[in-house]
Order: structure tokens, then C-alpha cells, then sequence
């Protein structure tokens, strides 16, 4: 099957519908176990590095993980999740004791409040209108990220069942693929391991988040009732509620089981009509168990 690549230049994702169902898919962490190279390897030790961390780098590896891997802001785009680290380790008494400086980032801050497309190209962007320091540092440190990931996460396949559930898909749906992660690692990522073949999009951080991705795919094109998100995170499940669109979870630590009871059951349950509201909110109920929103040095 041919794919269509959607660029960050591009307003739509002008792409030929050929069937009457759309299933979005998240990547990282969802169709691929690239969520903890990605982050213990790539994103945290540059956030040590390039906010000078390194006095209190065991707390600062704990709320990044916890943020970005072990609760329900899992999958949170990179900026946000950053400032939240940062607010984490301001309120840990222990990191208050060694009294080290942690970043304010309150232009980063405004940056993320204003800004919808959150991503590198919309950052050096605002960097060269502004000339802000704390705007250049977070390019510096999100360019470092994507380096060490072209650099580092490479032979990771998908999880079991993935490819299975796409070539099962391809005669029945139009598939994208939704995330937050930049469009060049997605593409390299999908077409490593020969996938991209099944995905008629692709679509990054670098156009918007996942709820207007859907909503620029879905444009009339499908009912909502025949379009799905398959995510790892609460934010995919918000992305498919604001767009009135049915959800499948892949439970964190249990995302082979997930993608199986997918492939065997649930994908002919959606494209049947099957996949009621019921066994939806079961799902997604068992799955938020998996998310907590207190970390477990605060309990």
C-alpha cells in the first residue's frame, strides 16, 4: 500500500480515503517499547545537562520518569512535560535542602501557553523573533534529544502484534499514525522495520497535537463513530474523546497482551460494530489504574 508522509508545512493531510473506518495509532510506547530508551537515554540526561541538574540528578531522573513514563501524563509533549519536572523537584523537600537552583523557564512557560504546534520548528522560530535565552536553551536541549535518539534508538521492533493488527487493518481502514514525536523520527522509525507500507499518514508534533491531527484527518471524511484511537496515555483517550472517537488502550507493562486482544478480538468488534460503549469504559477504566497521578515519593 502506498503511504502518504504529512509534513509539518502542510495545513491538511490531503490523503484518499479508502475505507469508511480511520484507526489512529500512537507510536512510542503504543506500537513501539521506545518510551524508556527514548527517555532514561535521550531525554533525561540531556535535562541534567542542559539545566544544569547534575546536584540533584537522582530526584531530576525520577520526576522525569514518573512524568513521562509512570503517570497519567504519560506521552505529554516534551515542553510540558520538561516544565513539570521542573515543578516537581521545586516542592521535593530534599531537593529544597541542597538548595540548588532549580529553572523557573517562565518564557518557555508563556511559549507553551500561546503556542499549539509544540515542536522544534515553532520554537526556533519564536527564538529568532525573540532572542530568548531560556527559549534558546530549551531548542538546544530538545535539538540534543532528537540527536541522541537518531543516534541511539534504532533496531527496536514493534510489539508483538502490531504488524499483525496492520495487516489486518489495511483491508478495512485507513490508518495514521498519531503522536507527539517529531515527523523524522516517526517516518524512520516506521519505515525501519517495514510498516509504513500499512499507514496511509503520518503525522508528527510538528503540526499540531494529537486531537488536531485526528480532527485534520477526519475532516468529513469519516463518521466519528468509525474512527479510533489506539493510544498508551491519557492524552491519546482526550485526543479521541474531543473528537467524539472511540478509544483502545494499551495498558503500560502489559502492551503485548493489549495489542493480542486487539488483533484476535477487538479490531473485528470495532469494524463490526461490536465494540460497545460498555466494553470501551472497561477498558479504559482497568487501563487508568495504570496511570497515577501522585508519585510515590509524595505517598
Amino acid at each position: 500500500m502506498q503511504k502518504e508522509i504529512v509534513l509539518a508545512k502542510n495545513a491538511r493531510m490531503d490523503f484518499e480515503k479508502r475505507h469508511e473506518f480511520l484507526v489512529a495509532i500512537d507510536s512510542d510506547g503504543c506500537a513501539f517499547d521506545t518510551m524508556e530508551i527514548k527517555h532514561k537515554e535521550c531525554f533525561i540526561p540531556n535535562i541534567i545537562n542542559y539545566w544544569n541538574l547534575q546536584a540533584v540528578s537522582k530526584y531530576a531522573r525520577a520526576a522525569a520518569e514518573f512524568v513521562n513514563l509512570y503517570s497519567k501524563w504519560r506521552g505529554i509533549n516534551r515542553f510540558p512535560g520538561l516544565v513539570m519536572v521542573f515543578d516537581l523537584l521545586k516542592e521535593w523537600p530534599e531537593v529544597q535542602a541542597r538548595k540548588t537552583a532549580i529553572p523557573v523557564a517562565q518564557s518557555l512557560r508563556d511559549w507553551i501557553a500561546r503556542e499549539t504546534k509544540l515542536g522544534n520548528p515553532t520554537l526556533k522560530t519564536e527564538v529568532e523573533r525573540t532572542g530568548d535565552p531560556i527559549l534558546k536553551q530549551a531548542l538546544d536541549w530538545s535539538e540534543a534529544v532528537n540527536a541522541d535518539i537518531a543516534r541511539m534508538v534504532h533496531n527496536v521492533p514493534p510489539f508483538a502484534f502490531v504488524r499483525e493488527s496492520l495487516e489486518k487493518l489495511q483491508d478495512v481502514a485507513d490508518v495514521m499514525v498519531c503522536s507527539a514525536t517529531p515527523i523524522d523520527a516517526l517516518r524512520r522509525e516506521w519505515e525501519e522495520h517495514d510498516i509504513a507500507r500499512y499507514v496511509r499518514v503520518i503525522a508528527g508534533q510538528e503540526i499540531g497535537s494529537k486531537k488536531e491531527q485526528i480532527a485534520m484527518a477526519v475532516d468529513g471524511r469519516y463518521k466519528p463513530e468509525n474512527v479510533l484511537m489506539i493510544g498508551d496515555a491519557l492524552g491519546d483517550l482526550s485526543a479521541a474523546r474531543v473528537n467524539s472517537a472511540r478509544f483502545f488502550p494499551i495498558n503500560p507493562g502489559y502492551e503485548e497482551c493489549s495489542w493480542e486482544n486487539f488483533a484476535k478480538r477487538f479490531l473485528g468488534d470495532f469494524i463490526n460494530g461490536r465494540y460497545s460503549a460498555e466494553i470501551e469504559e472497561k477498558l479504559i477504566a482497568e487501563f487508568e489504574e495504570f496511570l497515577p497521578a501522585i508519585p510515590p515519593w509524595k505517598k
